[in-house]
């Protein structure tokens, strides 16, 4: 079963990363196979929440791409260094690839072996000699095992031509030398009692008792085999191991995790078809061939709290969406297929999946409850947010009954927990949960920060406004913001990029807007912020 990954938006808060695990929690007590994953780095204040509920972090995602291990590519297609040429022309003729791999024993990538090769080395190579496994002569003979003390056998091929007694006189037999020999009973004695490395009898002789005990005495190697002598000889040259007869040469590979789009290009410059797959330890997979990019299994993966392409996965169009739960509007994210798209106006994720929980009969353990009361308490700021209905109330009751807190209480532990600034830059308190969004071909980027200590960031308000400006003019924004939620007085402080003072100003009805102005009772990015400008652009 294919493992599908749930993820919240690339700047990850308390509500994207707890639905994240409750949903996996869920899917995965329904009969699903799936693992959350974080697209960036987490906040204190979800840092603190999964700590004190006893979860690890989510391993981090960096994208969604389509990879060469997410393409059915011909697995386990090499040749082993000790296989013979014959195995490897047939496997060529039945694959149809004309270069194939070269492993050794534990799988490392040697090289590749051509067929033109393999073709040159039986036409004007050296037939004249073996270094090859009596196995592979077993298979390239058809033949039939009757004395086997060696399991590598190497020498001269010899191929009785002269009347016996010519043929011990002129031709020495030792150790080295391999014999093909039919029913020539005074040469095959010859060849035994000099101990030659392995006779080849062929048109299926037989051994004479006498001769059996004699080739067993000196330890000499016997195959039997029905071919004549002539095609025996033409075929054990093709027992030879691939490593000791051709060449084995240097070609270009892939890793398992390189993007296909990256193959695809490296393709169109080498005009190579095939590539070798390789692993991060060197071992061979398999082949990739350019003609079977379409047979593919790309991630599949489950979207929370966001439904905007710019704030999910790099790589998302490359996925495969098979379902989305959200609470903001609808954005741009389109599928190639219908699927679960459930999206509530509530104030948090964590909500909507306290009802499936409900709706499928799955019991909500205590530590799931704890992550579950987290994001609507954050995502609501304890139910104070104008997101939050009767519905987030109801279902933040339960959990915190379930996990056994005080939710109150809890909730100013996570705020106090979440609110510190200490050790963060300018630029990572801005990109702490910082979205984007497009008005008619402007970027917006909208960050948000909510403390019970505005001092630590209003003392600083020089240095987050020339950051602002910064990010404005070399990221190409129409507008970029920080809204400093204070949590105790319910509103926010805003600053802004110079450039779109007008825009904030018109968009939240202060004339002449300035720098640190603080909107009362303003707290929601998804349902008070965003909407303003949006609206204000859209008609201007």
């Amino acid at each position: 079963m294919q493992k599908t990954l749930i993820f919240g938006h690339q700047k990850p808060d308390t509500d994207s990363i707890t639905a994240s695990i409750v949903l996996s929690y869920l899917k995965n007590q329904l009969g699903e196979y799936t693992e959350p994953r974080t697209l960036g780095s987490l906040n204190n204040e979800t840092k603190f929440v999964l700590r004190y509920f006893g979860f690890k972090e989510p391993k981090y995602l960096t994208d969604v791409k389509l990879q060469i291990k997410d393409i059915n590519y011909l697995k386990n297609c090499f040749l082993n260094e000790n296989d013979s040429i014959l195995k490897a022309y047939n496997y060529m003729n039945r694959t149809k690839i004309s270069v194939l791999p070269v492993i050794s024993n534990d799988k490392s990538f040697l090289g590749a072996v051509a067929m033109k090769y393999i073709l040159g080395d039986l036409i004007g190579g050296d037939l004249g000699s073996l270094n090859t496994s009596y196995d592979n002569i077993l298979d390239a003979l058809n033949g039939k095992e009757i004395l086997r003390f060696d399991e590598e056998i190497k020498g001269n091929i010899i191929v009785p031509s002269y009347k016996s007694e010519t043929f011990k006189e002129i031709v020495p037999i030792d150790k080295g030398s391999i014999i093909i020999v039919g029913d020539r009973y005074k040469i095959i004695d010859y060849a035994i009692r000099n101990k030659a490395s392995i006779i080849i009898l062929n048109n299926g002789v037989v051994l004479e008792d006498e001769l059996m005990e004699l080739a067993k005495k000196n330890r000499v190697n016997i195959i039997s085999t029905d071919y004549n002598g002539v095609f025996t000889a033409n075929l054990v040259v093709l027992s030879n191991y691939i490593k000791s007869k051709v060449n084995i040469s240097d070609i270009i590979t892939i890793n398992e995790n390189d993007y296909l789009h990256d193959v695809l290009e490296l393709a169109n410059k080498t005009k190579y078809s095939n590539y070798p797959v390789l692993n991060n330890n060197g071992k061979c997979l398999g082949m990739f061939r350019i003609s079977v990019t379409d047979n593919k299994n790309p991630k599949k993966v489950i979207l929370v709290d966001h439904n905007e392409k710019e704030q999910s996965a790099i790589g998302l169009d490359e996925a495969d969406i098979i379902e989305i739960i959200d609470h903001h509007k609808i954005g741009n994210i389109g599928t190639s297929a219908p699927i679960n798209f459930r999206n509530m106006p509530l104030g948090c994720t964590n909500t909507i999946l306290y009802l499936m929980y409900k709706e499928n009969n799955v019991e909500i353990p205590s530590n799931i409850a704890g992550l579950i009361a987290s994001g609507i308490i954050s995502d609501t700021l304890l139910l104070t947010s104008p997101t939050t209905t009767d519905i987030d109330r109801e279902a933040l009751k339960v959990v915190s009954n379930i996990a056994g807190i005080d939710y109150e209480k809890y909730g100013m532990e996570m705020f106090k927990a979440g609110s510190s600034i200490r050790g963060k830059t300018i630029t990572e308190v801005i990109y702490g949960d910082f979205k984007n969004f497009d008005v008619e071909s402007q970027k917006l980027g909208i960050g948000q920060i909510s403390t019970m200590n505005t001092d630590a960031i209003l003392n600083k308000k020089n240095e987050f406004i020339s950051t602002l400006n910064s990010i404005a003019k070399n990221e190409g924004y129409a507008i970029v913001a920080l809204f400093v939620t204070d949590i105790l007085k319910n509103g926010s402080y805003i600053f802004f990029n110079e450039n779109s003072k007008d825009i904030i100003s018109n968009s939240f009805g202060v004339e002449d807007i300035k720098e640190g102005h603080f909107l009362d009772g303003l707290v929601s990015r998804k349902k008070q912020i965003v909407p303003k400008i949006m609206n204000y652009m859209d008609n201007n």
